[in-house]
């Protein structure tokens, strides 16, 4: 007989809408599981919970001023009123963004997929085999197209690309110079870019024509290739020129005109750079799209970002990890060789998977096919009597139009659906992609004419199109041999091969993925749906603002709402990574002392409980840094703290400090920390990454932060999609609000007082922003705030369940955890001789993703469950744990030998287990199946443990031969 679920009580219209319904479906536990759980805990409520964990000193009382939540349907058809404001017009802009195909079954089986959107950084190799060679795929087309020795696996977009060019030759550089020659003719929002980078580093950055670069003294120089106008110069004689004076040479670049064009590093480039969007990537109205960045192998260890290096597993077959990792910021903290947290790994994977889709020669055939259509476009222009400004180019003409060029531009659009380039003195610049078509091509010559009938037809002027490419810079098809870029071409065989690489990976489709400080939540169906609809996707972001009026309603909805929920006055969306966050609010903390005349304030004070970033962006930032101890409880140590302020007092900048920290507590002194700071006259920088568990809950506008990031893609729910891509807005206090950061091409972004760009749009990544719009909305204050306090509950509860067999590091006053917590598994290392490797990789077997390992503390893992895993899952992980540690005792008690147990072989691979011979001391059983829920879904590590070592002293960051993996199968 069913049960009646139902009361007789006939329910409101009102409540029948559901338009809560989401936060239940976000929410992983449900009512009775968090009552069990806070039974668990010998708590009798939530709200009880929270207040035992957050200090009450900052304890927010009053309802986020937000609206009520929507339903999923509701918050789609809301955002499409936003969407359909928005105008798809062509946009042959340039500037570096063009329209591109991306090919449909990368889009549905990558784009769209959360096996690839939702997976983690790689730093666990044996789980990340598939994500790890698309990758590989990446750096090696970007390696062929180059003409370099080495490339890394993405940075954000190509103005910060240039700006880490400009650090990392003045690191390597022998030239004591501080000087830094830029190409007039770079794109203008790579220059601004880099003049932000460059003036709290005291490095000289002057713009000049390349032909004035010999003789000056220099460190470096960059050069455009083409240049913005399209425009093709010849460098190789100034670069044999400039090598001879001792100066390094970075060239910013278009892969696609590399199709066409003598590679870089053919004639002496030191660094090669660009952005890979035009390889598949969807406009997005500026981003995310993955820079690319190749250099000499002699500069390994000073390359900005990740680098995927080629090693071996345990048993000798190829193995791939990401190399050098001593090289990252949280490692090296302030002498760190960039701030750099992430790549945008998503993004690349695409590109490089574009490429491995249409192969070499398909390559080849988009670049000539585009060349071809602009060469027709040329002939058409030089017909009807126009001036090209570039006689060689490969997509982009510029054209003297002089005081015809706005009703050019006018007829451009009004006519036609076509955005053109207005640059001064009534030149016009116009880009070719390959969306573009012979009716593209006659659209334009009409408007240009201002006439339909122009006596000329594109389709039949292959004939008189002008070659544009310069004799002695012809490419031929000399890139991309490898297989990878040679066997895909059908839909079946690049289906069957996206779907390998995925079955190799570990991602949140699959399991919890438990990473401190990360937050790995749920990235809903719903909000992610968004990111294609063309209205977002396909706009250009340098195109008329009132083309993206739906999209500046919507970001301008969320930076209001961002500002409301976090306290602060205004916020900026344009950070493109939350380490790019950290790097603006420095910066306006800067602005704000040299507006008051206490420029001379140059120490930033740091608790070794800070997020890793922090050093290496005070760094960035032109700061000093001192770092402050903190207690036996994780606590930041207050009288260490007020002794170091005394000592800075004269030169004291701010203080960065993670809220709650990383130790996984919420400060109980807080408030009279940041007073302390203040009143020594400085600013409190609060770095956001554990933003979930204050929504809703406390304040940090409240409590005394000046300036705040908040990581979209933790707390707000973009994927990490697999390391990447990230937005990290920064919120300020009023007396901030004046330096938001600015752009060169948009005058009405950022404050009166305006800091420079920090990436290269003025709405960084934009592309991605609706993700979060959607949450909030469907979240609305109820459904934030509750977010907030199961994220504590979910992860006290884990807590208690671990400290059964692991000490739990720190917790706050009253025993509480904040919504992560530190287990001690060196126990296991003291008493069974079992390290935390060993633990993560026999997490591997149990289809598990180890916590975030050794950081912030050697020998630990930091465990974040997040708010949207059940109770079930968390207990199918707790008992994971327990179930290892119960292991490492049978090794200590000597039922397994030290060096032959499940713990150090692991992870234990599919042909090891069914192999003919079996000689270890403990079963197949026990090694395949540790756990009883195994048997219905079972993932098998695709290599045994992969030796670090090895791949950092044998660097290889090319594809392997097909005959390595065939030679290591045998």
């Amino acid at each position: 007989m069913a049960t009646q679920r139902q009361s007789d009580r006939k329910p409101a219209l009102s409540e029948l809408a559901q338009t809560g319904d989401f936060i239940g479906r976000h929410i992983g536990p449900d009512a009775a599981e968090r009552k069990a759980m806070l039974k668990a805990l010998g708590v009798g409520s939530l709200d009880k919970l929270v207040d035992q964990a957050v200090p009450g000193t900052i304890r927010e009382t009053e309802r986020m001023p937000l609206g009520a939540p929507m339903g999923e349907q509701q918050a789609l058809d809301a955002l499409r009123g936003l969407a359909d404001q928005n105008r798809t017009a062509k946009s042959l802009i340039g500037l570096g963004f063009h329209n591109t195909i991306t090919p449909p079954v990368i889009q549905r089986n990558v784009l769209e997929n959360p096996g690839w959107y939702t997976a983690y950084t790689p730093y666990q190799p044996e789980i990340s085999q598939g994500r790890l060679e698309a990758l590989l795929n990446y750096q090696q087309m970007v390696i062929d197209l180059t003409g370099m020795e080495l490339a890394n696996a993405s940075l954000l977009d190509e103005s910060t690309a240039a700006a880490e060019a400009m650090s990392m030759m003045q690191r390597v550089s022998k030239s004591k110079s501080k000087r830094f020659l830029v190409d007039a003719n770079a794109h203008p929002q790579t220059i601004a870019v880099m003049r932000t980078r460059a003036e709290p580093l005291g490095l000289q950055l002057q713009v000049d024509d390349p032909a004035n670069f010999p003789g000056q003294e220099a460190f470096g120089v960059l050069v455009q290739y083409p240049d913005t106008t399209g425009a093709v110069p010849d460098h190789r004689k100034l670069v044999e020129t400039l090598h001879a004076e001792g100066t390094l040479v970075a060239v910013a670049t278009d892969l696609l005109a590399l199709c066409r064009l003598q590679a870089p590093g053919a004639w002496g480039a030191d660094v090669v750079l660009g952005n890979s969007q035009r390889f598949g990537v969807p406009l997005g109205y500026g981003g995310p799209h993955a820079a690319f960045f190749a250099t000499h192998d002699k500069f390994k260890r000073n390359v900005p970002g990740r680098i995927i290096g080629v090693s071996v597993d345990s048993d000798g077959n190829p193995a791939l990890r990401m190399a050098l990792q001593t090289r990252e910021q949280h490692i090296r903290r302030d002498k760190a060789t960039s701030n750099i947290c992430t790549a945008q790994v998503l993004l690349a994977n695409m590109a490089g998977l574009y490429a491995c889709w249409h192969g070499p020669d398909g390559l080849w055939t988009i670049a000539e096919r585009v060349h071809r259509l602009t060469g027709i476009l040329a002939a058409g222009l030089d017909a009807l009597g126009f001036t090209r400004v570039n006689r060689q180019f490969f997509d982009t003409l510029t054209v003297e139009a002089g005081d015809r060029a706005p009703a050019i531009l006018k007829r451009a659009l009004d006519d036609h659906e076509i955005n053109l380039r207005a640059l001064d003195a009534g030149r016009i610049a116009v880009a070719l992609d390959e969306t573009c078509t012979p009716a593209t091509v006659d659209a334009l010559l009409q408007a240009f004419a201002g006439k339909a009938e122009i006596g000329m037809q594109a389709a039949k002027m292959d004939g008189k199109a002008v070659d544009g490419l310069p004799e002695d810079l012809r490419r031929g098809v000399d890139y991309l041999d490898h297989p990878n870029f040679n066997s895909v071409h059908t839909e079946t065989e690049m289906m069957r091969y996206l779907r390998r690489l995925q079955s190799k990976d570990v991602a949140l489709d699959r399991s919890m993925i438990p990473l401190g400080s990360c937050t790995m939540k749920l990235n809903a169906a719903a909000e992610m749906q968004p990111v294609s609809w063309p209205e977002f996707a396909q706009i250009h972001p340098f195109a008329p603002k009132d083309q993206a009026a739906g999209y500046h309603k919507m970001a301008d909805d969320l930076a209001d709402k961002l500002a409301r929920m976090t306290g602060f006055h205004s916020v900026t969306l344009q950070p493109n990574s939350g380490a790019q966050g950290e790097y603006a609010g420095l910066l306006l903390i800067r602005a704000y002392h040299d507006s008051r005349g206490q420029g001379h304030r140059s120490v930033v004070l740091i608790p070794t409980s800070a997020h890793g970033t922090n050093p290496a962006s005070a760094k960035m930032a032109g700061y000093r840094v001192q770092l402050v101890d903190c207690d036996d409880h994780g606590n930041v140590d207050v009288d260490d703290l007020t002794a170091k302020i005394d000592q800075h007092r004269d030169d004291l900048a701010g203080l960065m400090v993670t809220y709650p920290s990383t130790h996984g507590v919420f400060e109980s002194a807080i408030k009279d920390i940041c007073a302390r700071v203040h009143d020594a006259g400085g600013q409190v920088y609060m770095d956001g990454a554990n933003l979930n568990a204050l929504l809703g809950v406390a304040n940090p506008g409240h409590f005394g932060a000046d300036v705040a990031h908040m990581n979209l893609h933790k707390t707000f729910c973009i994927p990490h999609g697999g390391g990447g891509p990230g937005v990290g807005p920064v919120g300020v206090a009023e007396h901030l609000a004046p330096f938001l950061p600015g752009h060169p091409l948009d005058p009405e972004c950022g404050g009166q007082q305006a800091i420079g760009p920090i990436c290269a749009t003025p709405l960084g990544s934009a592309g991605i922003l609706p993700i979060s719009w959607m949450y909030v909305a469907m979240m609305g204050a109820e459904g934030l705030t509750r977010a907030t306090e199961v994220a504590i509950l979910n992860a006290n509860y884990l807590a208690h369940r671990l400290s059964e067999g692991y000490p739990i590091l720190y917790r706050g006053a009253q025993g509480r955890v904040a919504h992560e917590c530190i287990v001690d598994t060196r126990v296991l290392r003291d008493d069974c001789g079992i390290s935390v490797d060993d633990v993560a990789k026999r997490l591997i077997d149990f289809g598990y993703h180890a916590p975030t390992m050794s950081w912030p503390v050697a020998g630990a893992l930091m465990v974040e469950p997040t708010e949207s895993e059940s109770k079930a899952e968390i207990d199918r992980f707790c008992e994971a744990m327990l179930t290892i540690a119960r292991e490492a005792r049978e090794v200590q008690k000597g039922t397994w030998p030290q060096d032959d147990n499940p713990l150090v072989n692991a992870p234990h691979t599919l042909a090891q287990v069914t192999a003919d011979s079996w000689s270890h001391a403990y079963s197949r059983q026990v090694a395949a199946y540790p756990a009883d829920h195994l048997l219905q879904d079972k993932y098998w590590a695709p290599v045994n443990r992969v030796d670090n070592a090895y791949g950092d002293r044998h660097l290889v960051c090319t594809c392997p031969p097909i005959e390595a993996y065939r030679e290591a199968a045998e």
